[in-house]
């Protein structure tokens, strides 16, 4: 990421004596050194592969609903609204502090850390969440745009060898396990906010929505589906390159250059473009139509501009399944060529079994 690294921090939540969540800000933000334009490139990144990602925005207030029993015991749905504004008001004024570009802007910055810190505290009260680790704000300018990522990070340990061949215990982020991060588009936010897609965030972890008490510490609203946006590509994709009566090898050929195209989007962390990617499909020479307009034919038509899921890759390289006690993966590739379909009988013929399938059934059949 050959970003311009503005601002750095972070604060650390704990759970004290009283069994309660509290913050330890640090006093001030950390110098942008090599090492800190190194983290937040590692930040950046693990962020970008992340698959299943939510896009959203900003809202004022949610309605929630609760159940209570009444007087009889019986179970009864409350509703009540809170306003979620004050994270998004805090970055505002932030925001307006860092467009005049006065002295007081890394202060202004540390500041709003603290406070949306502070507010995060607040959340995981409300809603009995406990999180712990470090908690880390850092803006950053990349191709003219700016954003902002907040990471909740915990630390691992490893064993390192010194110089005199001691061993020496140390601790580091572990950033293979973020489960806890937000990026918000700043730029976006500012000229574009009627899109509604400024924010980004992790989804899930062990099958529960980060939503639940990350998303409403920002005040977000989940407006994109990404994990459905990209299935319907790589569907649209599929049924495009089948309607051109290209060959098997050149459809593969168009798949790997899609690939190609999801790779350096992902790495980026940037949306794809359907236009863009239209660029590298076949136009039907006949007709004069692409990609993207047959996109806009479609039912359901797709959205100009996609966030890429790392998850997506799969479906590009691979057919998979499983159901019944039965597991499924081959190249896509070797359709038509080892691997032959019957939509008739149901039935899938592979040619060239692996040699250690083999080897297992040939031993299984000697024992029969």
């Amino acid at each position: 990421m050959s970003a311009l690294i503005h601002h750095f921090v972070v604060h650390r939540l704990i759970v004290n004596k009283e069994e309660k969540i509290e913050a330890i800000p640090r006093d001030n933000c950390l110098a942008v050194t090599p090492e800190i334009e190194l983290l937040a490139h590692q930040i950046n990144h693990s962020f970008n592969a992340k698959p299943g990602k939510g896009v959203g925005h900003f809202v004022t207030e949610v309605t929630r609903e609760t159940k209570v029993e009444n007087e009889e015991g019986e179970a009864t749905t409350q509703k009540s609204t809170e306003n979620v504004a004050e994270f998004a008001e805090g970055l505002r004024q932030y925001m307006d502090i860092h467009k005049a570009a006065g002295d007081n802007v890394e202060d202004a910055f540390h500041a709003f850390s603290v406070s949306a810190t502070n507010r995060l505290v607040r959340t995981l009260a409300e809603t009995g969440t406990v999180e712990t680790g470090f908690l880390i704000f850092c803006q950053y300018e990349y191709l003219a745009t700016q954003y902002l990522m907040i990471a909740l990070l915990n630390t691992r340990s490893h064993v390192e060898v010194t110089n005199s061949l001691d061993l020496s215990a140390r601790e580091h982020l572990d950033l293979a396990k973020m489960q806890l991060a937000v990026r918000f588009d700043l730029t976006q936010w500012d000229i574009q906010p009627e899109q509604q897609r400024y924010v980004s965030f992790i989804k899930g972890r062990m099958g529960r929505k980060v939503s639940d008490f990350f998303m409403q510490f920002v005040g977000c609203e989940e407006l994109v589906d990404v994990k459905q946006q990209n299935k319907q590509l790589i569907s649209t994709v599929d049924a495009y390159l089948a309607s051109e009566s290209l060959d098997p090898q050149e459809q593969h050929q168009h798949r790997e250059e899609v690939k190609s195209y999801f790779k350096e989007k992902i790495d980026a962390g940037e949306s794809l473009s359907v236009d863009e990617l239209a660029n590298r499909l076949p136009q039907n020479e006949e007709t004069s139509s692409n990609f993207s307009a047959f996109t806009q034919s479609m039912e359901v038509p797709l959205e100009k501009e996609i966030q890429p899921d790392p998850a997506a890759l799969k479906q590009l390289a691979k057919f998979t399944g499983q159901g019944g006690g039965i597991s499924l993966s081959f190249e896509r590739k070797l359709m038509g060529d080892r691997v032959f379909y019957d939509p008739a009988t149901d039935t899938l013929t592979i040619r060239g079994i692996p040699p250690n399938l083999k080897d297992q059934l040939n031993r299984q059949s000697s024992m029969d």
